[in-house]
């Protein structure tokens, strides 16, 4: 039997070879692969599966509960991604609610460990360094959804909430420096 006539009832869990030609089936309507909405898709889920790598690297579990929260959330924002691909069946809604329960962890963070203003050079702990990472992509996530909204309209919660995520990354990178006492270096521009 040749493998590329298989049926669909055939195929494997792991792989559909329906993206073999560039495009992704979504909700019975292929996209190209390189479409804004999947590549927002794209960096929303490699944002999701970075979180889950930082999880395992770290021990605290109060710490590994927010990232979990995070994870949560951003499985609401990549179905109200899809949704504008798929509009038949309702999305999860992203909450003002949410968004002000991460600006409260953030002012607490900063009242708690008042940090100097300026950049800093990463690399001072392992813990900080991995979500100064996650930093980093969620701000490209975010960008991702910034150009596709241009487009394709989407509720300001979910682009309030990717902005103010990569803010509290950054607040929990500081936290995790400060309660060790490091003293992170800042760039000198020489």
């Amino acid at each position: 039997m040749n493998l590329l006539s298989r049926s669909p009832k055939e195929m494997t869990l792991f792989y559909t070879r329906r993206g073999d030609k560039g495009e992704s089936s979504i909700g019975g309507k292929k996209y190209p692969k390189d479409s804004s909405i999947v590549e927002a898709l794209g960096d929303l889920d490699e944002l999701n599966s970075l979180l889950g790598v930082v999880k395992t690297q770290i021990r605290k579990s109060r710490l590994a509960e927010k990232l979990e929260v995070i994870q949560e959330n951003l499985f609401i924002v990549q179905a109200r991604v899809a949704w504008l691909m798929y509009p038949k069946f309702p999305s999860p809604q992203m909450t003002k609610e949410k968004i002000k329960a991460m600006e409260q962890e953030i002012n607490v963070i900063e009242k708690k460990i008042q940090p100097a203003r300026g950049f800093i050079i990463s690399g001072s702990d392992s813990v900080a360094s991995w979500l100064d990472m996650l930093r980093a992509v969620s701000r490209r996530a975010e960008r991702r959804v910034v150009k596709l909204h241009r487009t394709r309209a989407l509720p300001q919660e979910i682009l309030t909430y990717l902005n103010r995520l990569s803010s509290y990354l950054y607040a929990l990178a500081r936290a995790e420096v400060a309660v060790k006492k490091i003293q992170e270096p800042r760039p000198v521009y020489k």
